[in-house]
């Protein structure tokens, strides 16, 4: 067994010598360290059928062999390395007369993707979730899961881009096709929040875009009443417009909700005191929200007898447009680079 095990080494060692390249290398390894049929791995199984004395040596000086030929193995790849590296030089030649290439200039993060990440990551720190879904949405997940029927006025409003021969299937209206997406996907309790864009068929002006951008939200639990919404959207608006704004709710109709309001800050640009962008009023429209409707929990599998929920909506344009003092929505899907690169 000794005399096998040294004429394996003398092989072994005498192979690696002469590996003119990695791949060469990688060969031996294989052919003497593979699991399944290495040279090493089926002589060190067969120790074990030995007499106990005999494990002992014929062990010890397996285990010198295997270190040796792995140590070889180690110092040959080094040495191949060495030499990889001295032919890439040899061929890779610098012209130091070369002109010096132009410095290539920074992207710019367009302002909707700065408010969208500044958002996310304020309702990371409150423990909501991101999900996302598709922008061309079944009419059944856009519509009809969200209580409103095909014969509902709602439709109108909302009217968007279908796709030809294929009426039920759509161009989203809004990020709230993704409501009872999330509650079947991730059950109760639930606190998620789903940026996206959406499109409507919208005659565009300096307000309205036929493409735009929404952040929906919801949350879902036992118990769960209308000032703990209140409590969440006086966060988000403290968050964008400082500690001293305040927020109003009005009623309102949104058909996935129930009841519904209208949710109002502070003008942030006259303190409530009424200028021309609040309309002289004091308070600028900012989301939608509600209690979530009985039949849209049950779209979603949830028993609205134990769980109750809310949800709200932000135009992330309409931040945008604010944040940043933007006249005109149209500008936003410009593509002009002159705009993109004061951001």
């Amino acid at each position: 067994m000794n005399d096998k095990i040294l004429k394996i080494k003398q092989v072994a060692l005498e192979a690696i010598r002469e590996a003119k390249d990695r791949e060469a290398l990688r060969d031996v390894e294989n052919e003497y360290f593979s699991r399944k049929a290495g040279v090493l791995t089926e002589m060190m199984k067969s120790i074990k059928d030995l007499s106990v004395e005999e494990k002992k040596k014929v062990g010890q000086l397996a285990n010198e062999t295997k270190q040796e030929i792995e140590k070889a193995i180690v110092e040959k790849n080094y040495e191949l390395s060495e030499e990889d590296w001295a032919n890439s030089l040899a061929v890779e030649k610098i012209d130091l007369t070369a002109p010096v290439l132009p410095h290539a200039e920074r992207g710019h993060l367009h302002p909707v993707s700065i408010v969208q990440k500044e958002l996310e990551e304020f309702f990371s720190s409150m423990g909501f979730i991101i999900a996302d879904g598709p922008e061309l949405e079944s009419d059944y997940f856009n519509f009809s899961s969200l209580n409103i029927p095909a014969d509902h006025p709602a439709r109108d409003s909302q009217d968007t881009f279908y796709i030809k021969n294929h009426p039920d299937w759509v161009m989203r209206t809004h990020t709230s096709s993704l409501q009872v997406r999330s509650m079947q996907k991730y059950g109760v309790p639930l606190r998620v929040i789903m940026p996206g864009k959406c499109y409507r068929n919208e005659a565009t002006d300096a307000r309205h875009e036929h493409t735009f951008y929404q952040l929906e939200g919801l949350v879902i639990n036992e118990a769960i009443t209308m000032a703990h919404m209140k409590g969440v959207l006086e966060a988000v608006a403290k968050h964008l417009y400082g500690p001293e704004t305040q927020v109003r709710l009005r009623p309102k109709f949104y058909p996935f909700v129930e009841p519904g309001v209208n949710g109002e800050v502070t003008c942030f640009l006259c303190d409530g005191a009424g200028c021309k962008v609040c309309k002289n009023t004091g308070w600028m429209e900012i989301f939608g929200a509600g209690m979530i409707h009985q039949s849209v929990l049950k779209e979603g599998g949830i028993d609205p007898e134990k769980y109750q929920g809310f949800a709200f909506g932000f135009g992330l344009t309409r931040l945008v447009m604010l944040k940043y003092g933007i006249e005109d929505a149209r500008i936003l899907q410009s593509g002009d680079l002159r705009f993109i690169k004061q951001f």
